[in-house]
């Protein structure tokens, strides 16, 4: 007769409850973070603002504004990560597996502060693609600007389009050579 042995069971690793106090701490970073997009969502129309009325020193107080904004983002991304380990999930763990983790002792507050930030989150993504669109567009037209006069050829001549060459002027060309020898 031969031994029995019970299998090995692997056993998921005990969450201990959370404390209201953390869980108060995960709403007040929901909404801190909440507020630190609406911020940047604010410099990002601000910033096509000034683009728009060719105001250099308004699109780089807005940029300014942008990085501050951003580098104390990233610390209330810190606090929330941390969070995150506290509450028993891993730092890398999205709002909605922390909610899944939680289950029913997660309020309507919390959930509501999620939802909220994701908007905002959402809201910052379109803003950011106008302004890159805007700003793309701005830095061509400020490149035909600056081509047209200098008398720059307007395509790059680097390489030959479909095959064959542009026509080029060569009366302008090479006259500063030509009267310095």
């Amino acid at each position: 007769m031969l031994p029995t042995t019970t299998p090995y069971q692997e056993t998921a690793p005990r969450v201990a409850l959370p404390s209201a106090a953390l869980l108060n701490a995960l709403h007040d970073a929901l909404i801190s973070e909440r507020r630190l997009l609406d911020d940047l969502i604010a410099q990002m129309r601000r910033q096509r603002e000034a683009v728009g009325a060719d105001d250099i020193q308004g699109v780089d107080d807005s940029t300014f504004a942008t990085h501050r904004i951003l580098a104390t983002l990233g610390q209330a991304r810190q606090r929330r990560r941390q969070l995150n380990v506290l509450l028993g999930g891993s730092e890398d763990c999205t709002l909605r597996e922390l909610e899944d983790l939680l289950g029913d002792l997660v309020d309507d507050r919390v959930r509501e502060a999620r939802s909220r930030l994701q908007q905002a989150a959402d809201v910052l993504t379109r803003e950011v693609g106008m302004n890159r669109k805007l700003l793309r567009e701005a830095l061509t037209a400020t490149d035909q600007h600056v081509r047209t006069l200098v008398g720059s050829p307007s395509l790059p001549s680097t390489y030959v389009a479909e095959g064959q060459a542009p026509p080029t002027s060569v009366a302008g060309r090479g006259i500063l050579l030509n009267r310095a020898v």
